[in-house]
């Protein structure tokens, strides 16, 4: 049997675009590297409203026939239908994300020491010695590997992050695309404590095309139909229809003796808003510099992988993904009245002015900052939290994790 079992270097399990990107960057060395994809093409189905920060291209270089349209103003709409309009710096782009994932798989998919295998499942690992090396016997639905490092870039429900005994939690989306007369260049977010774990959305895809999703926890499908009642959009006249699951928990434990988490896997989503494109693509940099540095000292345990990915990651986006967790779990305990005194102060104050100078969908600490400094912000929360005394509990539990 030994010799029915193949030999890598680095095995990576799942191919969008966390995998594929971690795959690039490791493309440049000579490491043997082996692609494992449950499905059986690269992108599909397509689980994403597609909406991704413009900071994308200062980490990647991206493909400009990618973008299908670009987002200039951001409506945010109360359960009451009243409305604010955000029309800052941060534009972000429409893309599209089937085209994303197998970007960077074009790119190496034909180098000579790497290896993708598609429809193809993750089924469990085991630790074996080899000499004085401690490797691992990676086993598939198809195959058995041995590897010296095995990358879990499999989703919200990731195997690998199972049998490393690591569970995320999940919310539920649904997203169809639709003809419409919305507005071309303004993405929508619409609050509703029915839906309080995200919000329902409208993205532009550009030619009159737009993308109409929500999530949640429970009743999906009422509260989606709801949705689009609201908006007053025909649920049978969609183009198509996708859905999925997205990690709605904080950041955790991510490295494991041989063994690292990234992207979903790792939970690396914003819970305000389930996207997290930059912060994986930041993520697997720390990825590729933490294997590069396990290979040079030969070392591949908890400890390394610890202090050269989960820790880096912790302390750069790790930190921002805590904010953004923090908002939602404050969101979440919103009522109807809530929300409309919310849009009132934003509106009555500078609020809505400091949003269009410091709002910024992935790192939003300085806005947070100066909007607890503005004084009619302090009487809602206060109002809030002694309605709610279980918050501040909730809130310590996620700041010392």
């Amino acid at each position: 049997m030994e010799g029915n079992i193949e030999n890598f270097d680095i095995t990576i399990i799942g191919a969008s675009i966390a995998g594929n990107y971690l795959c690039y960057l490791l493309s440049r060395t000579n490491r043997k590297i082996v692609v494992i994809e449950d499905h059986d093409e690269i992108g599909l189905p397509l689980q994403c409203a597609g909406i991704v920060s413009q900071k994308i291209t200062d980490l990647i270089d991206f493909p400009p026939e990618i973008i299908l349209n670009r987002a200039y103003h951001a409506k945010i709409v109360a359960p009451n239908k009243q409305f604010i309009t955000i029309s800052g710096n941060e534009r972000p782009y429409i893309i599209d994300r089937i085209a994303l994932d197998q970007f960077f798989y074009n790119k190496v998919k034909d180098t000579e020491h790497i290896q993708y295998y598609l429809g193809e499942r993750f089924r469990t690992f085991d630790y074996v010695k080899e000499g004085k090396e401690k490797l691992l016997l990676v086993k598939t639905s198809k195959r058995e590997i041995k590897t010296k490092i095995l990358v879990g870039c499999d989703g919200p429900l990731s195997a690998v992050a199972s049998a490393c005994k690591r569970k995320n939690k999940t919310i539920s989306a649904t997203q169809i695309r639709v003809l419409g007369d919305f507005k071309e260049n303004e993405a929508a977010m619409y609050f509703n404590p029915k839906w309080k774990e995200l919000f329902g959305w409208i993205v532009p895809e550009g030619q009159k095309i737009f993308r109409i999703g929500l999530a949640c926890s429970n009743n999906l499908t009422q509260n989606f139909h709801l949705f689009l009642k609201q908006l007053k959009v025909d649920f049978d006249e969609k183009i198509n229809q996708q859905g999925g699951l997205i990690p709605f928990d904080i950041n955790k434990k991510q490295a494991f003796n041989n063994i690292l988490l990234l992207g979903d896997s790792a939970c690396h989503v914003k819970a305000t808003t389930g996207g997290g494109i930059v912060m994986l693509l930041t993520a697997a940099k720390f990825a590729y510099n933490c294997i590069q540095r396990c290979f040079q000292n030969d070392d591949f345990s908890r400890r390394i992988i610890k202090k050269y990915y989960e820790n880096p990651c912790l302390l750069s986006i790790g930190r921002e993904l805590k904010i953004h967790y923090l908002i939602r779990a404050v969101l979440t305990r919103f009522t109807n009245k809530d929300f409309v005194e919310l849009f009132k102060i934003v509106k009555s104050s500078k609020v809505e002015r400091l949003i269009n100078i410091y709002g910024d969908m992935d790192f939003p600490k300085t806005f947070i900052f100066k909007i607890l400094r503005n004084p009619k912000f302090f009487p809602f929360l206060l109002k809030l939290i002694l309605r709610n005394p279980q918050l501040i509990i909730t809130v310590l539990k996620i700041l010392i994790k």
